[in-house]
């Protein structure tokens, strides 16, 4: 499943190359499971609007949308409705040209203004679109803490007093937003904490210095476009580099980059997990 990093990557792809745009048409396909918003009731809201923005929260892509009508000269665009993306095990959201070869798992086609348009592909159908009409609901706001902003304070507060692994509690969405399977295990890694280690018995001290190291990983996954470990790609279609620079994560049995010490894999709730057992403690 994308993670924060490739989440981050494509939202800021996507809003480099369709900010400002409007949707002219909205075409979505028959499988039911991609809809948490039926597609004829998101197809009618979107027509016509203006894309203000498009960011990331949790793990989701926000499109920020202009009224239909779109702003009067000099006037400050008003955000009045929101297109929300997860992309699931295996989504993807494209930005292409209508003459590009349309991808077998296609679910939804917006045609924008501009000629051009964006694409969700999910293969296995574990992703979903929703339509909100911010005259009428909230805006979309992400189940946890967002991992590149939290103060040190904050991030304490998450942890006291829990009983779970600490790998557990990082991918706990409830918690913190978008930290998935990889960027745990590195920032782990990094900070030299066994994911067994409780989650509340760790000390100030450690924490900061999670805190710290996680935010580091994300940043520089980040800026090297995610790590594609699966079939995950940019809006552009282009692969991620960070995989290339995994420590631990996928690593079993390999040699630690600081120690030597071979990587060691366990199950932890449920999810594979990877850690030098001789740097991390």
């Amino acid at each position: 499943m994308p993670e924060l990093p490739e989440v981050e990557t494509i939202a800021r792809g996507v809003n480099e190359r369709v900010r400002g745009d409007s949707i002219a048409d909205a075409w979505f396909g028959s499988h039911r499971e991609p809809f948490k918003t039926p597609p004829v009731r998101q197809a009618k809201g979107l027509q016509g609007r203006r894309i203000v923005a498009v960011h990331r929260t949790g793990k989701h892509i926000v499109c920020e949308l202009g009224p239909v009508e779109g702003p009067s000269s000099g006037a400050v665009e008003t955000i009045e409705a929101q297109w929300i993306v997860h992309l699931g095990m295996t989504g993807r959201l494209l930005v292409t040209t209508p003459d590009a070869p349309l991808a077998a798992h296609t679910h939804a086609r917006l045609s924008l203004e501009s000629g051009r348009e964006v694409r969700f592909v999910d293969p296995r159908r574990f992703g979903r679109l929703e339509f909100r009409d911010l005259r009428g609901a909230t805006g979309f706001a992400g189940p946890g803490a967002e991992p590149l902003a939290i103060d040190k304070d904050d991030f304490k507060a998450l942890f006291k007093g829990r009983k779970l692994a600490i790998k557990a509690a990082l991918l706990n969405q409830t918690l913190l937003a978008g930290v998935g399977n990889i960027y745990a295990d590195e920032s782990l890694f990094r900070a030299g904490i066994r994911p067994t280690r409780r989650a509340g018995r760790l000390t100030r001290a450690q924490l900061e210095h999670l805190r710290l190291a996680l935010r580091a990983v994300l940043e520089h996954a980040i800026r090297l476009g995610g790590s594609s470990v699966s079939d995950y790609v940019d809006a552009n279609g282009v692969r991620g580099f960070f995989q290339l620079e995994h420590c631990v994560y996928q690593r079993s049995g390999e040699p630690c980059p600081r120690c030597q010490t071979p990587i060691r894999r366990i199950v932890l709730a449920g999810r594979s997990t990877h850690y030098c057992p001789a740097c991390q403690r």
